[in-house]
């Protein structure tokens, strides 16, 4: 509903659809990188790192980030298939992006009236298109975290 609103609030193009989701995804980002560093924190690499005297950015940059990177990057891919689904899932409704530029969801609304006239492929192609990209980054998120536990 928040995609909604501020789009239907800024008008619909590529870079207000880009700052409508950055705006509603950051809370959910923020909140998992704080739950992450507040458990690497605690970690005993850290406790040995603060009893070598070393200051807060090494500890930040050569002890946390690292080990952080790995979720980070599953969470990442994860996202990128939700966005995949608004993104067509404003399409569908209207909010995409305009006319001239391709969008799968606003061809999925497009098609519609042909899936009663016969042909099923012409609104069914665009819609397994997105269902595969979502796919894709789920599996690369799936492969990305299977080598980030053999490290």
């Amino acid at each position: 509903v928040l995609y909604i609103l501020i789009i239907a609030t800024i008008g619909s193009s590529g870079i207000n659809i880009v700052i409508a989701i950055t705006f509603a995804s950051a809370p959910g980002i923020m909140r998992i990188v704080r739950g992450l560093v507040l458990d690497l924190r605690n970690r005993d690499y850290v406790a040995a790192a603060q009893t070598r005297g070393e200051s807060s950015w090494h500890i930040m940059l050569v002890e946390i980030l690292p080990n952080a990177r790995g979720p980070l990057i599953v969470d990442f891919c994860l996202r990128m298939g939700y966005t995949t689904i608004t993104i067509g899932a404003l399409g569908f409704l209207g909010l995409g992006l305009p006319p001239p530029d391709p969008d799968w969801g606003g061809m999925i609304t497009e098609t519609r009236a042909f899936v009663t006239g016969g042909f099923p492929h012409m609104a069914i192609l665009p819609a397994f298109a997105v269902s595969l990209l979502v796919l894709g980054f789920n599996l690369l998120a799936d492969g990305l975290r299977e080598v980030s536990m053999r490290d």
